[in-house]
């Protein structure tokens, strides 16, 4: 029969002296607070459940439980050595560290979730074995590490609540170490916290909570959000495979698949994409294929999060584009010359050819974490020169179009780097006219076509546009900008048809195209309207109609900035088409006809360096008259934008050189040195202040103290006046101790025995003091 109390006998069994040493060791080291661990494996449980809820993923579930067993087990267990269970810890670990770097050898391009594996597993067989203050201490340490880690990990607000709950918990937990650091007997329950005043006081614990949330919340709010990565090793998820052989050419759009193949894969060209009429899926936008039906029509779709994005900059996700106009739609002509780019074979790094720009860009990257599944095309911001992927391989259409191998699934992470263009109108608007005939036959024919039998019809509609305005120039003010630049027509005609044509309040009362009517002729002249994308179709097709060369590009809208993660939020209803112009030496930049949105895309002028300020302000603003708000809002932009650039222009002082570092860090030491002297002034005046406030004598008294303190002479927190004043004649002058002890029997005398001191006679003796020992 199995003999439980020598099993206990053994379980509890040392290793040679191991049991004298243990009884060598002091009792006072043993944590006996029931409390304090509880709070400990509080914040132990926080850390992995806020890991859990940044990752989205339940690996750390089973931690919980056995987090909580251990710190039982190490409760009653801890004035044992337990000497078999440190053996069978040290095992455990063992095991741990060979499983994280099995794991670590099979995905090194992002190891934190790995790491956060390895130290909750050890924090589970640490927990069996906390007898110690500082046992404790190190849990407390990895529940904070967790913490952190899950802050780098966070893409939603589901972390916030966590954050809280870690902050009050911390509280008591650092008043309990506390205590033990100065080993003071565990809390005990009484009823009076005047009976035990080392109780808890919930009362200034709860204060203190809510005034750090208050100041955390007020430094995140002025805090400004200069852009990350400035390391280059970029966020990417685990590689992928790729079955079978990649050429680029398909588009897999779950939403809108070829009849008959129920799998997602085949051309992507969908139900009714040569411009039959066809319905409209309320989950995928209809736009992301070869072929764009826009004879399609249907309700909204349903807002869904598709992805999350992480950007040094503000743009339009860029998806696709297409280059030949079919009548009811657009299509991709020259799918089959699409290029194929490879990862280097030591890196996840894919670069990509960069056309020439005679513009000045700036480097931007953007990390985007896929939400929901996609179709197989990478949103990027425009002129992607790198691309950090998974896959060993994408391609890229004529288009400047990205493809992946493999549908973009839910939890799939890539990074691009782009070169963006800025967006100088002066230039833009001094760009030529005509075209040089090699490049426009060869390169701009694609964006010139336009249908024949409508060809003259939305010409002659266009040219009447123009005209019309030159006249109205001429009549109303000969100062007033005429059409004489490309840019500024593309910018009058977009604005125009913004103005003059709508939407349908009802999508559904939108009719068909019949077989042989064209969308941009019925949109024109006939519906005086439709829907938003064909607002950008029918500006793309009129300015083939005059010459200028433009396709139509479909993506996503930056979405929803969330200042709290820093990621912009992008939702299936993001998406929409816009018109993309190409300006020779300049390249391609979008101009967006659509009503309701602003006439140019946001980009890299966009600046969020207090983006959390701004839309502080902006929910202010809502309760302010209009003109107060306006004004406010002229003088807050001014500043913030004089700030921002300052900043702007400190920082671009390090990448400028040794000149330029030197002259930064000169900048920075006159800063410090000029902060340290208003803080100096400024604990002057409040100590000027608080003296000005207290009673003559009391003053006196506090400004005696005050200068004794700054010869090193300061009086001890135990002292009494009194004895000060005895202890003085030891370490002043004769006539410096006599003056002190005056005033020290004045103020006795004054506080605890209610009479009335001369004190304006022991003013102007400390005063005449202070000059002589100044003249000395």
């Amino acid at each position: 029969m199995l003999n439980l109390s020598r099993i206990n006998r053994f379980w509890r069994l040392p290793v040679g002296n191991l049991r004298s040493n243990a009884q060598r060791s002091p009792w006072k080291e043993v944590e006996d607070s029931l409390t304090f661990r509880l709070l400990v494996l509080a914040l132990v449980i926080l850390g992995v459940v806020a890991t859990d809820i940044a990752a989205e993923t339940r690996f750390s579930f089973w931690a919980l439980p056995l987090s909580g067993l251990g710190t039982i087990w190490s409760y009653y267990s801890r004035r044992n050595s337990n000497i078999p269970v440190k053996f069978c810890i040290a095992i455990g670990m063992l095991v741990a560290l060979g499983a994280f770097f099995s794991r670590f050898l099979g995905e090194l391009n992002d190891t934190r979730l790995n790491l956060s594996e390895l130290l909750i597993q050890l924090q589970v067989l640490h927990s069996f074995d906390t007898p110690r203050r500082k046992d404790l201490g190190y849990s407390i340490v990895i529940g904070l590490i967790l913490l952190g880690v899950a802050a780098t990990l966070s893409q939603t607000m589901g972390f916030a609540p966590v954050l809280l709950l870690f902050l009050a918990a911390t509280l008591p937990t650092l008043v309990l170490d506390y205590r033990s650091r100065l080993g003071l007997k565990p809390l005990k329950k009484e009823k009076s916290a005047k009976k035990n005043p080392g109780n808890l006081n919930w009362k200034f614990l709860l204060g203190n909570f809510w005034l750090i949330v208050g100041l955390g919340l007020a430094i995140f709010l002025v805090s400004p959000r200069f852009p990350g990565y400035q390391l280059r090793q970029f966020p990417v998820s685990t590689p992928v495979e790729i079955q079978g052989q990649f050429t680029g050419r398909s588009i897999i759009n779950p939403g809108y698949v070829r009849q008959g193949s129920g799998n997602g894969s085949g051309n992507g060209t969908g139900e009714g994409s040569g411009g039959e009429p066809g319905e409209l899926d309320d989950t995928f936008y209809y736009g992301f294929n070869s072929q764009m039906n826009q004879n399609l029509r249907g309700s909204a779709m349903k807002p869904k999060v598709v992805m999350r994005v992480r950007s040094q900059a503000e743009g339009f996700w860029r998806v696709l584009g297409f280059d030949r106009y079919t009548g009811k739609g657009w299509e991709i002509s020259r799918n089959d010359q699409v290029t194929t780019f490879r990862q280097s074979p030591w890196s996840y790094q894919i670069r990509l050819n960069l056309p020439p720009i005679a513009t000045k860009t700036r480097e931007v990257v953007q990390t985007y974490n896929v939400v929901s599944d996609l179709p197989n095309l990478l949103p990027t911001l425009a002129y992607p020169k790198e691309l950090y992927f998974p896959a060993p391989l994408i391609a890229v259409d004529p288009e400047n179009g990205l493809r992946s191998p493999v549908q973009l699934s839910e939890g799939m992470t890539y990074t691009v780097v782009s070169e963006v263009p800025y967006r100088d109108r002066t230039l833009l608007g001094q760009a030529p006219n005509e075209y040089p005939l090699k490049i426009k036959q060869e390169y701009l024919k694609p964006y010139l076509q336009i249908p024949p039998n409508i060809a003259d019809k939305v010409r002659q509609r266009t040219q009447e546009i123009f005209t019309n305005y030159n006249q109205q120039t001429v009549a109303q003010s000969k100062q007033t900008k005429s059409l004489d630049s490309t840019y500024e027509k593309v910018l009058y005609l977009t604005q125009y048809i913004k103005q003059n044509y709508s939407i349908p309040e009802n999508p559904l009362e939108l009719p068909y195209l019949d077989e042989k009517e064209d969308l941009v002729e019925t949109f024109l002249f006939k519906n005086k309207g439709g829907y938003p994308d064909h607002f950008s179709t029918v500006l793309t097709v009129m300015l083939r109609s005059v010459g200028i060369p433009s396709r139509l590009i479909a993506g996503y809208s930056p979405g929803e900035f969330n200042p709290f993660t820093g990621m912009y939020v992008v939702r299936n209803t993001d998406a929409y088409a816009m018109t993309e112009v190409y300006f020779p030496k300049y390249g391609w930049f979008a101009f967006d006809p659509i009503p309701g949105h602003p006439l140019i895309p946001p980009s890299i002028e966009e600046d969020r360096t207090f983006g959390v300020l701004q839309q502080f302000w902006n929910w202010v603003a809502g309760w302010l008259p209009s003109p107060v708000s306006g004004v406010l809002s002229y003088l807050f932009g001014a500043l913030f934008t004089w700030i921002s650039s300052a900043i702007g222009w400190f920082i671009t002082l390090f990448s400028q050189g040794w000149l330029g570092v030197l002259t930064g860090l000169i900048l920075t030491t006159c800063a410090a040195f000029l902060a340290w002297l208003g803080w100096i002034q400024w604990r002057d005046w409040l100590n000027y202040r608080w003296l000005n406030k207290l009673p003559p004598m009391e003053s006196l008294y506090q400004q005696m103290l005050q200068w004794t303190a700054k010869k090193g002479l300061g009086k001890h927190p135990a002292q009494t006046p009194l004895e000060y004043a005895q202890v003085s004649y030891q370490q002043h002058p004769q006539d410096t101790a006599q003056v002190i002890d005056q005033i020290c029997q004045a103020y006795v005398s004054w506080r605890y025995g209610g009479h009335t001191p001369n004190w304006q006679q022991l003013q102007q003796k400390w005063q005449e003091l202070k000059k002589t020992k100044r003249v000395n």
